[in-house]
């Protein structure tokens, strides 16, 4: 084997090396370091200069400065915006054009290089072999990085096109709003103009009138309150036709309101007569005080060869008024009927059927209501819960004996216990019942009849009457509220 010596390497290596084209351009005039890992893959980037952002970065930050803008711009300034960034566009697209001409130089630098070292590989042995084979794994690296680059380059050129053309659009569509803003303005002024000039024309006309009118002198201004004097003359002495046709509306109501007293005093007096003409003929007759919280007894009038009650066919009736069309009170079939809530304002009555005879007593009047009612249901409704203490009574039609229960009325439901045992607990629904109780017991002007649900009924006995009224009222004004309408049996 031959021993090259090391001066006979550089005397043959700068005579067989190709040269290199003149017209290449290096950014710098040394060659750059790199660290190179396995698989001759690059470890260690060079250090770039930073000389300004990069095409992506500009474009990122045009359209983060357009989308920020808050402030709602004239059309004449976001003309002059638009065309703005059209030029700074086509000054990257500029820019872009010369990276892509060092790009190529780039290209044809490193496939010469890459040339010369493969020359030099095949004239070189040993050591510098290896050497120049790890120069040539690096310009190989180099051009893979250089491709990549370009691949990038072509995107940012993409994307600066697409914002060229998007920008030129706009500043197009801005110019087409300028002129037509400039059209709608010219418009305006034009109007405008023929507005200002009517008006010229109205003042002057106005002032020719007003000076003719002086001109005329105090007669006309003597004439104008002669006119005024006489029209307030004529309004003082003679009515106008409204004010007559009110008069004569106004005493056509009194008349009718006369009338209409007159009417109704004849008729209670009618109804009084009838009725002590009645009463004369009749068995029977009706005791008790007609308000809320007492009870209207049926008894006879001592007649001789009265009838006996106990063998009498019995039924009550509410109405508006005595002759006003009536209404059965289902239930109530005995001698003795306690009002509730829902007869106060009414007339009631009671047919009694004897021996194929048919007898009718009545109330003289509606039945009053309670005084004292109205505020104690308005105290309880402030209430969520309101609690009465009552005693069961009746349990689904048998006597119950049993001791004080709390009947509690909510918003939503009812509930019947004591202590932590409930009897019942319903929430209001259509097939709940609740009523003043039409059945023959001991106090009924305290009882009250509840059916929470078809196979369960109470009745329930109050501490007082007006407790018994209260939770009819207050149970009703709830169950309404739930779109349901609590009544008694049948009704």
């Amino acid at each position: 084997m031959t021993k090259v010596c090391p001066e006979i390497e550089e005397e043959t290596l700068p005579k067989s090396a190709v040269p290199v084209s003149a017209d290449v351009s290096f950014a710098s005039d040394h060659f750059p370091t790199y660290k190179l890992g396995p698989d001759n893959q690059i470890i260690e980037e060079p250090k770039e200069d930073d000389k300004g952002p990069s095409v992506k970065e500009t474009v990122q930050k045009e359209s983060e400065l357009l989308s920020d803008q808050h402030k709602r711009l004239s059309v004449r300034d976001l003309a002059s915006k638009f065309d703005k960034n059209l030029a700074a566009a086509v000054s990257l697209a500029d820019e872009a054009k010369l990276r892509e001409v060092a790009s190529l130089e780039g290209h044809v630098m490193l496939k010469k290089l890459r040339d010369a070292l493969e020359y030099m590989r095949g004239r070189t042995d040993g050591q510098n072999k290896e050497d120049v084979e790890t120069a040539i794994s690096m310009v190989e690296a180099l051009a893979v990085k250089l491709t990549q680059n370009e691949g990038e380059l072509i995107q940012e050129k993409f994307e600066v096109k697409k914002l060229g053309n998007f920008l030129k659009q706009t500043s197009e569509d801005a110019k087409k709003l300028v002129n037509q803003e400039k059209s709608f303005a010219c418009a305006e002024i034009e109007t405008a103009r023929a507005v200002v000039l009517k008006l010229g024309e109205a003042f002057e006309e106005q002032e020719r009138i007003s000076e003719a009118s002086r001109a005329q002198g105090p007669d006309v201004e003597k004439l104008v309150k002669e006119v005024q004097e006489a029209r307030q003359i004529k309004r003082m002495h003679h009515p106008t036709k409204v004010m007559g046709m009110q008069h004569e509306l106004h005493g056509l109501r009194n008349r009718i309101q006369e009338k209409y007293m007159n009417s109704v005093k004849l008729h209670k007096e009618i109804a009084i007569i009838k009725r002590v003409e009645e009463s004369k003929s009749c068995p029977f007759v009706l005791e008790g005080t007609q308000s809320l919280g007492s009870c209207l007894r049926i008894c006879i009038n001592g007649l001789e060869n009265a009838p006996d009650l106990s063998n009498c066919s019995i039924q009550w009736y509410r109405a508006a008024c005595e002759t006003s069309r009536r209404e059965a009170i289902s239930g109530a079939i005995q001698s003795i009927y306690a009002p509730e809530p829902f007869d106060v304002g009414r007339i009631l009555q009671a047919d009694i059927l004897s021996n194929g005879q048919k007898f009718t007593v009545t109330t003289d009047d509606p039945v009053d209501p309670d005084s004292g009612l109205q505020s104690r249901v308005e105290t309880l409704m402030r209430k969520s819960n309101s609690e009465f203490s009552v005693v069961i009574s009746q349990m689904n039609g048998q006597d119950y004996a049993s001791r004080s229960h709390i009947f509690t009325i909510g918003k939503t439901r009812i509930k019947l216990s004591r202590g932590w045992i409930s009897k019942a607990r319903e929430i209001y629904s259509t097939s709940m019942q609740l009523c003043g109780v039409r059945s023959n017991i001991k106090t009924p002007t305290k009882a009250l009849f509840w059916q929470p649900r078809k196979s369960l009924s109470f009745i329930l006995t109050f501490e007082s009457e007006q407790e018994r009224n209260a939770a009819i009222v207050l149970a009703r004004k709830y169950a309404f509220d739930c779109n349901v309408s609590l009544l008694g049996p049948d009704d």
